[in-house]
């Protein structure tokens, strides 16, 4: 039977740390320079919406280093940018495709694509979640205090499609979650609700400062994500108070690390002396989505 990853929940806790553990062991191959490529004679199919930097090359650059192929759409250049429906694409992508990723405006083209596939269908990302980028911070986390557990995550900012999938690890690893979010501008109700239900660690509190106190990772993303350029100013007021500046980090805990999934405002969400200061992982945390997904690649393809 297929498996899906829309939603970090789609996942036990206990498939989360393989992937995790799988992302420490691909990556340590790619340092000692072992090759390791079981999916030669296996193509991916990138379908993004959405322009692309660190998503789009890490799965290339993964597939290709795991033996595969990959195929890049753009929806436009696509028949479904004619009116062809999801559904009617996604059974004929099957037909030539193991595996895709979608990068999406809006989660439910997401939803509906993975309803009709019968092949693995992957979340590149959504207006909802981005699974892969939090999944892939967990090896960043660990590599930075060799362990998940007990730990204070400091999420600062706005609720957006990162904070949501960050809620859903909650509810798989037992992290400490702290979102420092400003009023109007938490997750959905519902992503909440159902973290809490199984489980998730979470509080909101709205002032910045006391959000951090004593958090090992301070993480933050862009207050204005694609296609919300009519909110932008209105934002940019009401997140103002949560830059993550020298001072506000320096209320977390002595050794915090700072991460950003990137790309990075400066001037907005966070400034130069943070994310290129000492305590900053952000390099790291992009790198470690090439390996992350890699595992998840294996995953879905059962070679793992």
């Amino acid at each position: 039977m297929k498996r899906d990853l829309l939603q970090i929940l789609d996942f036990t806790k206990e498939e989360v740390l393989q992937l995790v553990d799988w992302g420490h062991r691909l990556k340590n191959l790619q340092e000692r320079a072992i090759p390791y490529r079981p999916l030669i004679g296996k193509t991916l199919g990138l379908l993004f919406e959405k322009p692309s930097t660190r998503t789009r090359a890490s799965f290339q650059v993964g597939m290709y280093q795991l033996g595969g192929d990959v195929v890049f759409m753009n929806p436009g250049e696509l028949q479904l940018g004619r009116g062809e429906t999801v559904a009617d694409t996604a059974k004929v992508l099957s037909r030539y495709l193991d595996v895709v990723a979608l990068r999406t405006y809006t989660h439910f083209t997401i939803e509906e694509f993975a309803q009709h596939a019968s092949i693995p269908v992957i979340n590149a990302l959504s207006d909802k979640f981005h699974p892969c980028q939090v999944l892939a911070d967990l090896i960043t986390i660990q590599e930075s205090f060799s362990q998940l557990e007990g730990l204070k995550i400091v999420f600062l900012g706005d609720g957006n499609n990162v904070a949501s999938s960050w809620v859903n690890l909650a509810a798989r690893v037992p992290i400490k979650l702290t979102l420092g979010i400003a009023p109007g501008y938490e997750p959905p109700p519902e992503v909440l609700q159902r973290a809490k239900e199984e489980g998730a660690q979470v509080e909101i509190i709205h002032d910045p400062s006391k959000a951090v106190k004593d958090a090992q990772v301070v993480y933050t993303d862009v207050w204005v994500s694609m296609g919300q350029d009519r909110e932008r100013q209105e934002k940019l007021r009401a997140l103002a108070p949560y830059q993550v500046t020298k001072d506000l980090i320096s209320k977390a805990h002595p050794k915090a690390i700072f991460m950003h999934c990137l790309p990075a405002h400066r001037g907005e969400e966070t400034v130069d002396e943070v994310i290129d200061g000492p305590q900053s992982v952000v390099w790291d945390q992009a790198e470690n989505r090439l390996h992350l997904q890699k595992a998840l690649l294996l995953t879905l393809l059962e070679q793992i």
